[in-house]
């Protein structure tokens, strides 16, 4: 096999260049099988291996540098650098990370994990290396979804003033996770789809290549700044912002490529070299299915199929049910998705009230802005975003709705732990950042009859309110436990004294088991459903403090200025005569792994919080 030829960085420039698509078949041939075992990004990264050997091929790393927007196809290039190993435990527990990592590779120039940063970051790196008088390589690698972020603009008009190299490659794949959306998909599939100017540029340049002197003319107008598809294409926008633009290019051909990544090493300014890839290349179920392909569970190589049944509805699928019926109810909700119909379970609101639903593409400060306008005029906006995308929007949270006292609903999915996809992804900080928040209101339910009737609440709250909820099955217990959701006020499971487990959400389960490990051991022991995180029910923290010695607060959120934060404030200065243990997750980031045990790890888990119960008792 070509690939056993590849142990390290480098290795690359031994293989002939007769064997580049076979080698390029190995990879997608390695990709699948291994993705299939482990689950993973497949789609992006099956559509970006010619240009990741490409740029392998033109570069010499560690000393020069690639920056992967968000990192979902970066794959190969932990492949070509060395780490065909680390695919056993590719996304697990202690194994090699699903994304770029600086602390796993020299050749891992910048971290990522969210859209939009890499044209700001190796604009960091280009300034860093000229400042310092080195010569080396830097290329940005963005794709299409991720250029519709706000932050890739501000980065390319000051890329667009530099007098120095500075490559950018645009990854046009057509698509984001879901279907590209907006002004820039439409501005790409012009130059994607003009074919007068491809005709035109080949038969061009195929006449002159014929004649004496063609290969060095050809050269020489593929150099020159105002090149001819100004003259087929005038008023190019990349071209017009001072940034020179090579392509489109066929992104699965290593040949052009190398020859326009080399091409770009020699300009002294920022180039865009505009690629064109199809998510999914080379397997039949990923090129017909990229949304399902883009984070893959383990999955049937021969038919694409997923291994496990899903059993039970998630939460996801519970918030969009919902939202349906809403929707039918209420002409006046609207829905808003950042470019996560499909993950964010708006897809069926979509089809079903299509004027009321709007996909903003990877732009999730638009989005909650525009839903402040959508709320100011009369409207009802819903925004579901995952709990680590809304954090990128909380200037616009708290300006643009808080202050104003809007009703906005900020639907948050993937609150808490959510595993594989590590530290970027965790959504271990909305309570925090949100909380700190004035007007803003904050729920979390603890099975999926209680997401239903707290976003029924929330759609007709008189503010900005948030209901988060985690990644999975959506938890059927407690089903002889539904009070109505009334503001501010918890839900009282089991009532008696001594020890009192105040749980917020998804915690509240695990409070369940902890509750029955106390009573076996002959505990006496209250469990309280929080329901609100802000504000407390303060009412219920005084009433459980004259019967109770200890709180237990329980949440799958950050300590710091979270649910036990505010729980032990409010004991502190109301002088309550009552203990407070806080069981949050600790100060620092959650790396990937399976949920369960990063719970273990982390300390947040039954069998840990009995321990921690018991040692604050003074117990062994």
């Amino acid at each position: 096999m070509l690939l056993d030829q590849i142990q390290k960085e480098n290795d690359i420039k031994n293989i002939n260049p007769r064997d580049y698509q076979a080698l390029a078949a190995e990879i997608r041939e390695f990709l699948v099988n291994k993705i299939s075992v482990t689950g993973g990004h497949l789609g992006s990264n099956l559509g970006a291996v010619e240009l990741t050997m490409a740029l392998h091929l033109a570069l010499n790393l560690p000393e020069d540098k690639i920056i992967w927007d968000v990192g979902h196809q970066s794959y190969t290039h932990k492949l070509l650098t060395g780490r065909r190993e680390g695919f056993e435990t590719l996304r697990k527990y202690g194994g090699m990370s699903g994304f770029p990592k600086r602390k796993e590779s020299d050749c891992d120039s910048f971290d990522t994990g969210h859209s939009s940063t890499s044209i700001s970051a190796g604009l960091g790196l280009v300034k860093a290396r000229d400042l310092q008088g080195e010569n080396h390589t830097i290329v940005s690698v963005i794709g299409d979804g991720s250029l519709t972020g706000g932050m890739a603009y501000e980065a390319l008009n000051n890329a667009a003033r530099l007098e120095t190299n500075f490559i950018i490659i645009l990854n046009d794949n057509n698509m984001s996770i879901s279907e590209n959306v907006g002004g820039v998909s439409k501005y790409l599939n012009n130059i994607r789809t003009s074919n007068a100017y491809l005709d035109v540029k080949d038969g061009i340049y195929d006449a002159i290549r014929n004649t004496k002197y063609g290969e060095p003319v050809v050269a020489g107008i593929r150099r020159a700044k105002n090149s001819l598809k100004q003259l087929v294409i005038p008023g190019m926008f990349f071209e017009d912002m001072g940034i020179t633009y090579l392509g489109p290019v066929d992104g699965h051909d290593t040949n052009s490529l190398i020859r326009v990544i080399n091409e770009a090493k020699r300009r002294k300014n920022a180039v865009m070299i505009h690629v064109l890839t199809k998510k999914g290349k080379g397997y039949a179920p990923a090129e017909n299915h990229p949304a399902r392909f883009h984070g893959a569970e383990p999955f049937d190589v021969a038919t694409g199929v997923p291994l496990k049944k899903k059993m039970k509805a998630n939460y996801t699928d519970i918030f969009s049910t919902v939202m349906i019926k809403q929707g039918q109810r209420n002409e006046k909700i609207v829905a808003i998705t950042a470019a996560m119909p499909d993950g964010t379970g708006l897809k069926r609101f979509s089809h079903a009230y299509p004027d009321r639903f709007f996909d903003v593409g990877i732009a999730e400060q638009h989005a909650v802005t525009f839903a402040a306008g959508l709320a100011a005029g009369g409207l009802r906006p819903v925004v579901a975003v995952y709990s680590s995308f809304l954090q990128r929007a909380y200037d616009q949270i708290l300006h643009d709705v808080c202050i104003q006292n809007l009703p906005v609903v900020f639907a948050i999915d993937r609150a808490g732990l959510v595993g594989s996809d590590g530290e970027t992804h965790q959504g271990i900080f909305d309570l925090s950042y949100l909380s700190s928040i004035p007007n803003m209101h904050i729920m979390a339910p603890k099975n999926k009859w209680e997401l239903s009737d707290m976003l029924k609440f929330a759609v007709a709250f008189q503010g900005p309110i948030a209901l988060r909820y985690p990644r999975g099955e959506a938890y059927d217990g407690l089903s002889g436990f539904r009070a109505p959701i009334e503001y501010g006020r918890s839900e009282m499971i089991y009532e008696e004294k001594d020890i009192a487990l105040l749980a917020v959400g998804s915690m509240v389960k695990t409070g369940e088991e902890v509750y029955g490990s106390l009573k076996r051991q002959g505990r006496v022991c209250t469990l309280v459903n929080a329901r609100f995180v802000k504000p407390i029910d303060e009412e219920m923290i005084r009433k459980l403090s004259h019967t109770h010695s200890l709180l237990v607060t329980m949440e799958e959120n950050v300590e710091s200025g979270g649910f036990g934060e505010r729980v032990r404030t409010f004991v502190d200065e109301c002088g309550l005569k009552v203990r407070v243990l806080s069981i949050a997750i600790p100060d620092e980031y959650v790396e990937h792994g399976n949920v369960e045990l990063l719970k273990q790890e982390i300390g947040i888990d039954s069998e840990s919080i009995l321990k921690r119960i018991h040692k604050e008792l003074g117990e062994n």
